[in-house]
């Protein structure tokens, strides 16, 4: 049953991009608070699959009970609900909805590219992964992996704005908010992704203590996930020490993005480890 209503769901993402980015275009707002509405509503059907998965296995009983955070498909899902959160929270806060062009297409790639995963099924929990921390781990890693895929999508907008001329005008340019406020949220989110992130990678640290007796062992998702880590640090570093604005900031924030996909997916796929029970074989 959750399969189908995640199945549905990414449907639904998509249909909201497709109201985004028709709302953009053509400049109206119908299209928008529609796409506001089918964004809430994939966002609500995205926690019930979750939700439903969560208690599924625990019906199985024993190792199988657990949050769905475990493996590729259950993370992917989890990915695209918090993208749909940290965006509607910023759409509600900041009144506009070009973002959504951007950020509905990722929720939806993201629960799109779980569907092909070749194992959907709830498996028991191998012995490292039996550890509270599991949570606590998941969560904090993906609110920042979340919030810096939002503020991948506000670079880039900072950049088709910048690279479109002044704010004169009727087209795609005029519509997409101003670069001051397109870098302050790429700033802001970054802010709130690397704490996260922090936090993330410390928690993964006393887990690895507890489930492998120490804290770090340069792991390839840990070598990555300390670059992504200090490619954000840099970001914010430079911006407060140096005064970095503007395009130096957002095209930092696409690098650190890329960098977040190959900790979450080429390490998986490339890469041997510690962490190989995250594969999507």
């Amino acid at each position: 049953m959750n399969s189908l209503i995640l199945s549905i769901v990414t449907f639904v993402y998509g249909v909201a991009a497709v109201f985004y980015i028709f709302g953009w275009i053509f400049n109206k707002q119908t299209p928008g608070k529609i796409a506001t509405w089918v964004m809430l509503i994939a966002w609500i059907g995205n926690t019930v699959g979750i939700l439903l998965r969560w208690m599924e296995s625990y019906r199985l009983g024993g190792d199988y009970g657990h949050a769905p955070f475990s493996n590729m498909y259950e993370s992917l899902v989890f990915f695209g609900w918090t993208i749909a959160l940290i965006y509607l929270v910023l759409e509600r806060r900041y009144q506009f909805r070009t973002l959504g062009a951007l950020a509905a297409p990722l929720a939806c790639i993201a629960l799109a590219y779980a569907s092909f995963t070749p194992d959907k099924s709830i498996q028991p929990l191998i012995p490292a992964l039996q550890s509270n921390w599991l949570i606590a781990h998941v969560i904090t890693c993906f609110l920042g992996y979340a919030a810096f895929a939002v503020a991948f999508a506000a670079s880039i907008l900072y950049l088709l704005k910048a690279n479109g001329g002044g704010p004169s005008g009727n087209g795609l340019n005029y519509r997409i908010p101003s670069k001051d406020l397109l870098d302050e949220l790429t700033h802001q989110l970054v802010m709130f992704g690397f704490l996260f992130l922090t936090a993330g990678i410390i928690t993964g640290a006393v887990w690895a203590k507890q489930a492998w007796t120490r804290y770090w062992s340069w792991d390839p998702k840990e070598t990555w996930s300390l670059i992504t880590w200090l490619i954000y640090a840099a970001l914010l570093h430079f911006r407060m020490m140096r005064g970095w604005r503007g395009r130096r900031i957002a095209i930092l924030s696409i690098i650190g993005f890329f960098a977040v996909l190959f900790t979450y997916f080429g390490v998986n796929y490339f890469l041997a480890g510690l962490h190989s029970y995250g594969t999507p074989t």
